[in-house]
């Protein structure tokens, strides 16, 4: 199994951006709306995911950007004051941890962002494997990072569920082979990963106290 971080492992990362556009830019949609339909921020944030562009570099060209659009934000810390608004979600950690206690094996699969993402967060202990796109110099939805986290897990892609928050990268998935599921809430994605794996879903859930 792969799974993604933020979005999956932690409270929803679309949420934290349009927070962050409702209180600091007076618009909740316009930091998604130029990281998708904006070329140079685009670019800003893919070469900052591949390793190209470090945090700082991003936040001030992402500012600017930003106030080339009606919106004056502090480059300084732009993205922790986003990555702030993530919350740790301890059912999706727990499914993690349960998973692999019963031999699957787990393989983190996340494009960076920022300079602290991680901090907090063994990683080495909570999975298998751990494949980020700012080590590897190739972000998701490349079928390059997905190979190398297949690799690495040690499994082909048609043994592999993918769990992400993201469309985009299911699909990219799905193409190469593995099962997608995407990512609403750690009840709805429980019960999918047990359906594919034709187990019951209480297997998958916290023991009662």
């Amino acid at each position: 199994m792969l799974i993604d971080f933020g979005g999956v492992l932690t409270t929803s990362v679309l949420d934290a951006f349009r927070a962050f556009g409702e209180e600091e830019c007076h618009d909740r949609d316009l930091p998604l709306r130029l990281l998708t339909e904006d070329e140079q921020s685009r670019k800003l944030l893919s070469a900052h995911e591949e390793g190209r562009l470090s945090a700082e570099e991003f936040e001030t060209g992402f500012a600017a950007r930003l106030k080339l659009h009606g919106a004056t934000v502090e480059p300084r810390d732009l993205v922790a004051r986003i990555q702030k608004r993530l919350q740790r979600d301890e059912s999706m950690v727990t499914l993690v941890n349960t998973v692999r206690t019963q031999g699957i094996r787990v393989g983190l699969i996340s494009n960076s962002f920022g300079s602290d993402t991680y901090v907090g967060w063994d990683l080495d202990s909570l999975f298998d494997s751990v494949t980020i796109s700012g080590r590897e110099g190739v972000r998701k939805p490349s079928r390059r990072l997905y190979q190398i986290a297949c690799d690495r897990l040690g499994c082909h892609p048609t043994e592999i569920v993918m769990i992400d928050d993201l469309k985009q990268n299911i699909v990219a998935a799905e193409r190469l082979g593995m099962v997608g599921i995407t990512h609403r809430d750690a009840a709805t994605t429980t019960a999918k990963l047990a359906q594919h794996l034709g187990r019951p879903q209480a297997e998958f859930m916290p023991a009662s106290r």
